[in-house]
C-alpha cells in the first residue's frame, strides 16, 4: 500500500530517512515532500537546492520557524535542537553587551522583515554574525528573501551532509 507523500522515506547511504529526519534538516512540509524518495546523497542534495529556490514564501516561513534567534539556545533534546546549539557554537562564552546587541537587532530585524534572522551560523563567531545581521538589516524586502533562501540551503545542505555522516554515508 502506498504512503501519504509525508511519510514517504528517502534511502541514503541504504538506510531510510523518516519524514522526523529531513524536518530535523528542513522544517517546511512542502521541502519534506519534494526530496522524499531520493536515493543518495548527491541527488538528495540536487533536489533540496531546486526545491529551496521554488518554495513559496509562506514555505520558507515555515522552516524559518523552527529555527532559533541567533544567540539562544535552541531548546529539547531532539536531533535539530543539538544540531542548532553546534551551529550556533561561536555564541559560546560570549560576552554580555555582544548577547544585548544580538538580541536589540534580532527584534529590529524581526519587525522589519517579520521572521526570524537567519544565516549559517556554522564556523562563524558572534561579532561576525552580528556584523551581517546590521548590514542585512539595511536590505529591501526581496534582497533580504533571497539571502535567506541561501542561508537556508547552507544550513540544509550541512544538516543532509551530517545526516548521511551518523548514518554512516
Amino acid at each position: 500500500m502506498p504512503r501519504p507523500a509525508l511519510e514517504r522515506l528517502c534511502l541514503l547511504a541504504d538506510v531510510e530517512l523518516s519524514e522526523a529526519d529531513l524536518l530535523a534538516c528542513c522544517a517546511s512540509r512542502r521541502w519534506v515532500a519534494a526530496v522524499s524518495g531520493h536515493g543518495d546523497l548527491g541527488a538528495l542534495l540536487a533536489a533540496s537546492k531546486r526545491v529551496l529556490d521554488e518554495l513559496e514564501w509562506p514555505d520558507v516561513e515555515e522552516a524559518l520557524a523552527a529555527h532559533p534567534r541567533i544567540g539562544e539556545r535552541a531548546r529539547g533534546q531532539g536531533r535539530e535542537a543539538g544540531w542548532s546549539r553546534g551551529e550556533q557554537s561561536g555564541m559560546d562564552g560570549a560576552a554580555a553587551e555582544l548577547r544585548d546587541a544580538l538580541a536589540d537587532d534580532n527584534r529590529a530585524y524581526e519587525e522589519r522583515f517579520g521572521h526570524v534572522f537567519l544565516i549559517c551560523a556554522s564556523g562563524r563567531s558572534g561579532p561576525e554574525m552580528l556584523a551581517d545581521l546590521r548590514e542585512r538589516l539595511g536590505n529591501d524586502v526581496e534582497t533580504e528573501r533571497d539571502v535567506v533562501r541561501r542561508e537556508l540551503a547552507a544550513i540544509v545542505d550541512l544538516r543532509l551532509a551530517r545526516l548521511a555522516r551518523e548514518n554512516g554515508g
